[in-house]
């Protein structure tokens, strides 16, 4: 029988990350219990203290691992990711990392082996996983919809000309930071989900915004041993966007513009567990079909409903269960190598 005990949890960090993209779905989710929160910003702690009156607002990750708990979610900075998940695996908790996992390679290997050793589970916060396009996307080649596809095209793009008081603006790509390690985590672990193991076959890396420290565009070009090439196109200086996904297929494509509505909802204040949540408008959906085509006309496509909530789901299973964490570290490794690749080829 299923040990059903919640899961006491404590986040470290409490910026967009920990107030939008983790704390929703662990306090909605009666197998856990979030019993801690850890930010040092005066803020962060009054938002936090209201937003979960019950839990505890510390001021330092070295209080919240005292509390010896069952889980620590890390939305803090990549550069601390190896300190705070070793003292967090230290203390005996399961453990989340929030994308990008590490800044380095070698400090994401470290973490793993260290996880492995102490048999703890670890993910990392792969997310966009369950974007509704992105699950659209792969209902779509299961169905084999647009037959043997051949280019997979995604873009995320945002427009902030103006540098923000945050750490992805403020620090460097040797600390893991810039839009490669950030948005790019997302996009190329979705292309290696689609399509399987990938070479860096060209890179484009910018800072185009005046006083950046790290790269805010760039254009990545995955070859994947499947044969499918991905075109990867990320900027926090677009003021048009270009369609989210465009696949390209022998017998069809599917485009879709826009970005998955899970991220704005949970901004506004939306549960997951409200009505509607991870459904998108039938204005939003997509398009399957041949430009032109009186044979096979371009016709919408239903978006699947986002959940990101199935990644906490995972976690649960896997800590009570003993179930494959929702997120394999190792392949949460195999995008930090390409992210370093990346920089690496484009001289960044």
């Amino acid at each position: 029988m299923a040990d059903r005990t919640p899961i006491r949890t404590g986040i470290i960090g409490y910026g967009l990350s920990g107030r939008v993209f983790h704390s929703p779905f662990i306090s909605t989710n009666p197998r856990f219990s979030l019993e801690v929160i850890s930010t040092s910003h005066a803020g962060r702690q009054t938002v936090a203290k209201a937003q979960h009156p019950n839990a505890e607002i510390v001021g330092s990750p070295d209080e919240l691992f005292e509390r010896k708990l069952d889980l620590v979610v890390l939305a803090s900075p990549a550069h601390v990711h190896l300190e705070q998940g070793l003292a967090a695996i230290a203390s005996g908790a399961a453990l989340v990392i929030d994308k990008p996992f590490a800044a380095t390679t070698a400090e994401a290997e470290t973490l793993i082996v260290a996880a492995e050793e102490a048999g703890v589970p670890l993910s990392v916060f792969q997310n966009r996983r369950w974007d509704g396009d992105f699950l659209t996307v792969r209902r779509l080649l299961a169905e084999g919809a647009l037959g043997s596809v051949h280019r997979f095209e995604s873009t995320f793009e945002r427009w902030s000309p103006g540098l923000r008081d945050r750490w992805q603006d403020t620090t460097t790509s040797a600390q893991g930071a810039g839009i490669t390690y950030d948005l790019g985590s997302h996009l190329i672990d979705q292309a290696l989900q689609l399509f399987g193991p990938a070479s860096v076959a060209h890179a484009e890396l910018a800072v185009l915004r005046t006083g950046g420290v790290s790269d805010d565009e760039a254009f990545i070009s995955l070859l994947h041993e499947s044969g499918v090439r991905s075109h990867l196109t990320l900027s926090r200086f677009a003021a048009q966007n270009a369609p989210r996904f465009r696949v390209l297929g022998s017998a069809s494509a599917y485009s879709v513009y826009g970005l998955d509505g899970q991220e704005p909802a949970l901004g506004a204040g939306v549960l997951p567990t409200d009505d509607g949540f991870g459904v998108e408008p039938p204005e939003k959906w997509g398009q399957v079909g041949i430009a032109g085509s009186s044979d096979t006309p371009l016709v919408p496509v239903p978006t699947e409903r986002g959940d990101y909530a199935a990644f906490y789901a995972g976690i649960a299973a896997a800590i009570r269960e003993g179930e494959p964490v929702p997120v394999i570290p190792r392949e949460a490794l195999e995008t930090l190598r390409i992210i370093e690749r990346v920089h690496e080829f484009a001289g960044v």
